[in-house]
């Protein structure tokens, strides 16, 4: 073949590549602060709202579509009792999420945590506090922080626990585009053993690859999972697993878990160690680092404390 030839292949072949790449869609758009996602209207219209004997959750899809799910005796935690014949899923578009809630005279609501901004307790470790101190001190080589003082996903402890009791306070961002586990996804994995799932799960069922599932493991009791850009907390109760001398395991792991206050998992056994982690495959009896999972999604945390029990 002549260079004529293969220069008009060439040429053809960048043309084919450039009309492609117009005429695939643009990726969606990822905000990690409410200041950023305030941009999309949508987000204002996204979120909770409660009226007589039901409650609402607002789920924006993006270019105006939502998912209005609702609850009958009211929102998840508050009224609602987990039947799923008291839920029903409905898509609309924004005008249809307005009258919705003017037809059902609904008001909105900000729920909050009510472990939010819980002081850690004396003699507990304090992993992060917002300062370039407590980074540098608890967490390994590679850790980042924002200019406002929130830490960065994918980071794992210096500090190492067997049983302990913890705090994490995270927020997800606001991808009204993306699709399940693309959708803010993150984890606190324990001893960087055990997986409790971070997603924007909100208005969803509650699986266990979802918000506050042991993935793999078992889903939560309730989807307890707040609206994004909201700041969210998981209070955790581990006691770890047990092995003989002979290195056998005996006992499995076992934890409690509470997201925004309210239990999901009671006294929970964990089969097994979740992939992933950076002892997943090393499930013995030495302690363990806390892992918060980067899956390339921007989740922010703050005020994560434990205490060795």
């Amino acid at each position: 073949m002549n260079r004529r030839v293969i220069a008009c292949s060439f040429g053809l072949l960048c043309l084919s590549l450039s009309i492609a790449c117009l005429a695939a869609p643009a990726p969606g758009e990822t905000y990690a602060t409410p200041e950023q996602a305030a941009a999309d209207p949508d987000f204002a219209l996204q979120g909770e709202y409660t009226g007589d004997g039901v409650g609402l959750q607002v789920v924006a899809l993006g270019n105006g579509e939502f998912s209005a799910v609702t609850f009958e005796g009211g929102l998840p935690g508050s009224g609602f009792t987990g039947e799923k014949a008291d839920r029903s899923v409905t898509q609309v578009d924004r005008n249809g999420i307005k009258k919705l809630i003017a037809d059902m005279s609904l008001n909105k609501v900000h729920r909050e945590s009510e472990t939010l901004g819980a002081e850690p307790p004396k003699g507990a470790v304090v992993l992060f506090d917002g300062t370039k101190e407590s980074l540098d001190e608890h967490w390994k080589d590679g850790a980042k922080m924002t200019s406002d003082g929130l830490l960065i996903q994918g980071v794992t402890s210096t500090d190492t626990f067997r049983d302990f009791t913890a705090h994490v306070e995270f927020r997800l961002p606001y991808m009204p585009e993306a699709r399940g586990q693309a959708r803010g996804n993150s984890g606190l994995y324990l001893q960087g053993r055990y997986e409790i799932q971070m997603l924007d799960s909100f208005g969803l069922e509650g699986k266990d690859n979802e918000c506050g599932g042991i993935y793999k493991a078992a889903p939560p009791a309730v989807n307890m999972c707040l609206p994004p850009l909201n700041w969210q907390t998981y209070d955790v109760e581990f006691t770890a697993a047990r092995f003989d001398d002979s290195g056998k395991k005996v006992k499995n792991a076992r934890v409690t878990v509470r997201h925004n206050g309210v239990v999901i998992h009671d006294d929970l056994e964990i089969p097994g160690a979740t992939p992933g982690g950076p002892l997943s495959g090393k499930e013995n009896a030495q302690p363990g680092p806390i892992f918060l999972q980067n899956h390339g999604n921007p989740v922010r945390y703050r005020n994560i404390w434990v205490v060795a029990n």
